[in-house]
């Protein structure tokens, strides 16, 4: 189950470049914008719509099809996966956590293992690539450890956790727009990811349900 929800996360990144080469055509030829969930509804007729050149329609095109073609096959994964891996009762928790729905709990559970493992919860954060490997002498900076170390899966599912808690929880926006203010968006959304990265493991070890307020106080 691991393996085939590393697979649908190959997919989910692949389609987001799709996405992303397709905002950018739009940006340079046009000087606007589509969101995403705009895009991921577009058909061809809503191409055709487009004020662009012949070329960069067909290009528009063809990015659309890879989407489409993808999301056949991401949903075809999830609903395999969904049919056949539960969360164990005591990482039930994850299911409360802002941002965090059953895929997205799966990818914890599934990556995470044995929250024993890690012995405090800077451990667990240092594994999910959400706190800095700077190396610090009298307050400089003397350089910066490997910042691969870590799950990649785990670094993953905390950011788009984060971006859908911004979208939805009123807290977690109020602590980004705090954030954005002295900050770049992607620094503020990985500070996010810290927070419930952080969050996570004690709902997993400790098996209590998430209190949004106490983690974005």
């Amino acid at each position: 189950m691991r393996d085939l929800m590393r697979k649908r996360n190959q997919l989910v990144g692949q389609r987001s470049r799709q996405i992303l080469s397709i905002e950018n055509l739009l940006s340079r030829d046009t000087g606007g914008r589509a969101s995403a969930n705009e895009i991921k509804r577009w058909q061809e007729k809503d191409i055709d719509q487009l004020a662009l050149a012949e070329s960069s329609r067909l290009a528009v095109k063809s990015n659309v099809a890879v989407m489409h073609c993808l999301n056949e096959q991401i949903e075809r994964l999830e609903a395999e996966i969904l049919k056949k891996a539960k969360l164990r009762p005591d990482y039930q928790g994850l299911l409360t956590v802002s941002g965090v729905g059953k895929v997205l709990a799966l990818t914890i559970a599934l990556e995470t293992g044995e929250v024993s493992r890690f012995a405090t919860v800077g451990d667990f954060s240092s594994y999910c690539r959400c706190v800095g490997s700077e190396h610090r002498s009298n307050g400089k900076k003397k350089g910066s450890g490997n910042v691969k170390n870590g799950n990649k899966y785990l670094a993953w599912a905390f950011v788009e956790a984060a971006n859908f808690a911004v979208r939805y929880e009123p807290a977690v926006k109020r602590f980004y727009q705090r954030k954005c203010a002295r900050t770049m968006p992607v620094v503020a959304i990985k500070a996010v990811a810290h927070k419930l990265a952080r969050a996570c493991y004690h709902v997993m070890r400790d098996r209590v349900p998430f209190d949004v307020q106490r983690a974005f106080a």
